[in-house]
């Protein structure tokens, strides 16, 4: 009967062995193989927030760098798979960029308008005005009814999404005076905030009280007036893959998903692409849903 016993817990063990052995080389568990995962994901400022705020939430336990850069970085570091996703407030073909291995996933909507230093004097200027402004031929705000006070343009470097959108929507592409040229959204901010006579241009999602965001034409830089085309400063957030790459689709689908779309995206400022009444193409063609 001993003996029985011991062959059967013999024959046991060698079976478990077998077992383990049998595994495939390499493999381990979905949470340890999840936490080795690097995503990296950067370019547009303007999207930032919302990034960095999907990774806090985020459970999956992937290692997730967060960075800026602007639009054309994002995009150009993508295609050369630098990095894993490539945020941007524009559509590659904007950039003139064709490659078919980009994958284009739009997870937000963004309004953009002209803020102010909030002792300029003003709320609303027309379209004209601003173009005037920004080209230099006005120069003092009270020449568009705010103080007698001198006006200095901030703009953002060569390759911000968010300068391409603001100068092809509200500016009609002229050319812009030569100016003080930052890299961030934040900077911007920071710097209207604390220069008299300061003008920018920011994302919806960096305005609080610390500035004042202009009306255009009499219509407000409200989310209701970007979902119908009122106010036309607006973009896409486009996140960019280079193919398929199941760990970062996955971080975009929970962006996508109705916890983060129902919150951080309302909460930050942005609207959820579901939201919009119109949607635009590649060439700004502006067509109802």
């Amino acid at each position: 009967m001993k003996k029985l016993v011991l062959g059967t817990v013999l024959l046991g063990s060698l079976l478990l062995a077998g077992c383990v052995n049998n595994a495939p080389k390499g493999a381990t568990s979905s949470s340890s193989s999840a936490t080795n995962e690097k995503i990296i994901a950067a370019g547009s400022t303007a999207l930032q927030p919302l990034v960095d705020a999907a990774k806090e939430t985020y459970k999956e336990g992937e290692n997730i760098t967060v960075q800026g850069g602007g639009s054309g970085l994002g995009l150009s570091q993508v295609q050369s798979k630098a990095i894993t996703i490539g945020n941007s407030d524009l559509f590659a073909e904007e950039k003139k960029i064709e490659d078919k291995n980009l994958l284009d996933h739009k997870v937000a909507v963004v309004g953009v308008a002209p803020v102010v230093n909030k002792d300029a004097g003003v709320s609303n200027l027309t379209k004209e005005q601003l173009k005037d402004i920004f080209a230099g031929k006005v120069k003092n705000w009270k020449e568009v009814g705010g103080k007698d006070q001198e006006i200095q343009v901030i703009n953002r470097a060569e390759g911000s999404g968010t300068r391409f959108n603001f100068e092809k929507y509200a500016l009609d592409n002229i050319q812009v005076v030569k100016s003080q040229e930052q890299d961030s959204s934040g900077t911007v901010k920071q710097i209207v905030t604390t220069t008299p006579g300061a003008i920018s241009y920011l994302a919806f999602s960096y305005f609080d009280k610390t500035i004042t965001a202009l009306s255009v034409d009499g219509v407000e830089p409200k989310e209701e007036n970007v979902q119908d085309n009122k106010w036309k400063i607006w973009s896409y957030e486009h996140m960019y893959t280079n193919g398929k790459n199941d760990s970062a689709e996955k971080f975009i689908d929970y962006i996508l998903s109705d916890e983060v779309q129902n919150g951080p995206v309302k909460e930050l400022g942005y609207l959820p692409v579901a939201d919009m009444k119109v949607e635009r193409d590649a060439n700004g063609v502006v067509t109802e849903k």
